[in-house]
């Protein structure tokens, strides 16, 4: 009688055993990392500040035209970036992060949370406390840090040769002294100006349009003929007239 009682009671338990595998997969936590580390895998249906620090890195990956939203809530579209994420670094593209994708974004990241390509002093010229726009300074530097990863999904796009970076956040002061437009976005500290480099303006422009810029402007939009910038803004206005933009 104790026999037979014993052996469905094995069955069960050996059923629900967590595997090697299975419990690395669980805990994607390989380093502990010096500007952020998950530690759980995260896949659609997740939600909470993990997955919007994920989205903040995979802000560069929407598709075509769009634009990934950081809300933390982790769902199709979110689902969609991981994958071109995992694609572009060759992963296994499943959409779902765990240790092999975090491993690639701490390769990618600094300390402070910015790309390994970019840098906070490369989207501010001028003041060093990011004050004075027309949002707070905490927020014009969080906005700077995701432009940075969107670029920096452009640039690993292009070969991964070097974008030219000619400015970024600007106060209502720094603004006014270079004649820019009372609503720019770089009041902001989402717009980035691009200087041609081996690329080239056109290029650049194309190609800002698959990483979640809703607006690009450039050659042949007026004041444009000598960079390209690009930024973030509620609706879509991309113009570069001779670019065919």
């Amino acid at each position: 009688m104790k026999l037979r009682f014993l052996l469905p009671v094995l069955a069960l338990l050996s059923a629900v055993v967590v595997t090697p595998a299975a419990a690395a997969e669980a805990d994607p936590v390989t380093t502990a990392d010096a500007c952020y580390t998950w530690g759980r895998t995260l896949s659609e249906g997740a939600s909470g500040e993990d997955v919007r620090q994920l989205q903040i890195r995979v802000a560069g990956y929407p598709g075509y035209g769009g634009v990934l939203g950081l809300d933390g809530q982790f769902g199709p579209a979110t689902k969609a970036a991981v994958t071109r994420f995992q694609q572009a670094y060759g992963l296994g593209a499943d959409g779902i992060a765990g240790s092999a994708t975090f491993s690639k974004i701490y390769a990618l990241q600094d300390n402070d949370c910015t790309p390994v390509n970019f840098s906070y002093d490369e989207l501010n010229n001028c003041n060093s406390d990011w004050s004075g726009g027309n949002v707070s300074a905490a927020t014009a530097r969080a906005n700077a840090l995701v432009s940075m990863w969107k670029l920096q999904a452009m640039r690993h796009a292009m070969g991964d040769r070097p974008i030219d970076v000619n400015g970024g956040f600007r106060s209502v002061s720094c603004n006014n002294a270079v004649g820019g437009a009372a609503g720019s976005r770089h009041l902001y500290g989402d717009a980035v100006d691009l200087g041609a480099g081996a690329q080239g303006f056109c290029a650049l422009a194309k190609q800002a349009r698959n990483h979640g810029f809703n607006e690009i402007l450039g050659p042949g939009y007026t004041g444009h003929n000598d960079h390209v910038h690009v930024a973030h803004k509620s609706s879509r206005f991309w113009s570069a007239p001779s670019c065919g933009i």
